[in-house]
């Protein structure tokens, strides 16, 4: 059985007690980065065998997991935090698995997604995620139009070495749209700034 295992965003109480069980009864625990990984396990006295598994070796780690899958081992995947898939590997594995009818399951837990919408005070129902923002060109553009065009309340990604440049872009189009700022979520200096685009732009 394959495990796809939420992981805390920031504050470690978030980890469910289900979580904490399989990660200490897997076999290994595939990590997108492994010191950031330890550094949780450590936090709890788990002890269990780390590989990488990124987007970058994706395709080559599931060669791999495949047959210890079939001979019954239980493996965990995780994302540096929050949900595994969700702008991170596993993707390919989770279809990949379900094409050759091996079981997985998800074991849910906390989602900067989420928590990001309900911490905005925006419309949460309905909504979209729509990744991290292109960086530049025509799939910018694209990106932004889209964004201009749908009623949705959207939830994007960005580092915060590019949140200016994208809050500029924003107020360019849609100088008057509220949004929201969420960042460090759920940790000690948690902030969510809300405004107008062309507001938020200003502040930051």
């Amino acid at each position: 059985m394959l495990y796809f295992v939420a992981t805390p965003i920031g504050n470690l109480e978030d980890i469910s007690a289900r979580a904490l069980r399989v990660l200490r009864g897997a076999a290994a625990i595939g990590a997108e980065d492994t010191r950031h990984t330890r550094t949780l396990l450590s936090h709890f006295d788990i002890h269990v065998p780390l590989f990488s598994f990124h987007q970058h070796n994706e395709r080559a780690r599931i060669a791999e997991l495949i047959p210890r899958l079939r001979a019954g081992a239980e493996i965990a995947i995780v994302a540096d935090a929050g949900m595994p898939l969700i702008a991170d590997a596993g993707q390919t594995l989770a279809a990949r698995l379900r094409a050759e009818d091996l079981p997985y399951t998800c074991i849910p837990g906390a989602s900067a997604v989420e928590t990001a919408l309900v911490l905005s005070g925006l419309r949460a129902t309905p909504y979209q995620f729509v990744g991290f923002a292109p960086r530049r060109g025509r799939e910018r553009e694209e990106f932004l139009a889209a964004l201009v065009a749908t009623p949705l309340t959207s939830v994007v990604f960005e580092s915060p070495q590019r949140l200016v440049a994208l809050l500029e872009d924003m107020a360019r189009v849609v100088p008057l749209r509220p949004a929201a700022v969420a960042r460090e979520l759920t940790k000690l200096h948690e902030e969510v700034r809300t405004g107008t685009a062309g507001e938020l732009h200003a502040h930051y």
